[in-house]
């Protein structure tokens, strides 16, 4: 495969990372609207709560297939049926007349949104190698890293003016637009002759190996926890603002704004040295970031009172760290399996979301209650990143 600059590659970047911020889009979107949501359906904070779990469960389930649904039947065709479905499951979100329509509804939506993010990737390593790959998925995180960011503040504005419905009647104007972009503009990357096929032996056999394959576990592992250092906060963005830090419900951009900037600006510089550092080094660089920035966050709670700007800067300082590790673990673990790279991204997407839908509904209320607590959080999660990234360096030079 040839060598791409990085403005060749930034059209089909911006389409990929289109599709793999629609899921974490939908996470975002509502959180705003939590609290109407709650009074509206007669529905506990905790009941509130489980329909994010309900989303991130059925995502993680379904994402298992996505893949290798794909490597028999081609990207593009998956990716437009999931989309058609996802507008479908949102319109029934925004129908909800009960907290228990609206589990459904959502975890419909989770098992149809994570098709973007696994076919997504597959893409990638469809069209690219080595340091060209490194970059577009360095240009697909920095792209990416601004949906988190807008799905609040659209989110809350939606809510301040229309109410919580209009989040989900939003979400399914956006998706239909996205799916004339993808039918107009997106290409097949996978040729028939490179198809797998989708029979119940080939899969259990072909999943089995992925799955017990240690080089690929502990990279899904180190992406995984990464992550959850952040995703935490997330998760807990509604009592850490609203309670914490004593912000209304239209001052999310206090967490996302830097959120997303850190993701996008380390995004940026590994773009920028892809091809001139190896992939380890950028993963070395982001664990020594990480780390720095959860010390930071834990001494920063020890000695200060809850506030802004202070109670976030280090949750910028560990995304940038995050973003230089992101597309090298990412890569580590699909080149374990050229030939299966769509049902490999499924298990590493699979994998990320039960483990993200775990945190959801056992860490997050466990550590919320304080923002010590959830700096704790963050120093448990990127220690145990740490760990398995150097498992998965060490696994990966052994004979197989």
């Amino acid at each position: 495969m040839a060598e791409e600059s990085p403005r060749s590659t930034r059209g089909i970047a911006l389409l990929l990372a289109a599709l793999s911020s629609l899921g974490p889009f939908a996470i975002d979107t509502y959180l705003p609207s939590f609290h109407e949501i709650g009074r509206q359906l007669n529905a506990t904070p905790v009941e509130v709560q489980q329909t994010l779990s309900a989303y991130l469960l059925a995502f993680a389930a379904m994402t298992l297939w996505h893949g290798a649904i794909s490597d028999r039947f081609g990207r593009r065709r998956v990716i437009l049926v999931a989309l058609s479905l996802f507008a479908a499951a949102s319109a029934g979100c925004a129908l909800s007349a009960s907290i228990g329509q609206l589990w459904f509804w959502r975890a419909m939506q989770g098992v149809t949104a994570g098709a973007g993010i696994v076919v997504s990737r597959a893409i990638v390593r469809d069209l690219f190698d080595g340091a060209a790959a490194q970059r577009l998925m360095a240009q697909i995180t920095m792209m990416f890293a601004l949906a988190p960011a807008i799905a609040p503040l659209v989110g809350g504005q939606l809510q301040d003016w229309l109410g919580w419905r209009a989040v989900f009647a939003f979400l399914v104007v956006a998706t239909l637009a996205l799916w004339l972009a993808c039918w107009k503009l997106l290409p097949e990357t996978l040729p028939p002759e490179k198809r797998q096929p989708f029979k119940p032996r080939y899969l259990i056999d072909t999943y089995r190996k992925v799955l017990t394959t240690p080089s690929f576990l502990y990279a899904c592992g180190g992406l995984a926890t990464n992550f959850c250092g952040f995703f935490v906060y997330v998760l807990s963005a509604p009592v850490f603002l609203m309670n914490h830090l004593g912000l209304p419900e239209t001052a999310f951009l206090w967490l996302f704004g830097p959120s997303m900037c850190g993701l996008m600006s380390g995004s940026w510089v590994t773009s920028r040295i892809a091809g001139k550092r190896t992939p380890e080094a950028a993963v070395t660089y982001g664990y020594i970031v990480m780390g720095s920035a959860a010390l930071l966050n834990v001494l920063i709670n020890l000695t200060l009172p809850p506030g802004v700007p202070w109670n976030v800067i280090p949750i910028f300082i560990y995304n940038f760290g995050m973003a230089l590790t992101t597309p090298s673990l990412t890569l580590f673990a699909l080149d374990n399996f050229p030939a299966q790279r769509g049902l490999a991204a499924s298990c590493q997407t699979f994998l990320q979301a039960g483990f993200n839908g775990f945190v959801a509904a056992v860490v997050a209320p466990l550590v919320w209650g304080s923002t010590l607590t959830l700096a704790l959080a963050m120093t448990t999660f990127v220690s145990l990143g740490a760990l398995a990234s150097f498992l998965q360096r060490r696994s990966a030079l052994l004979p197989r």
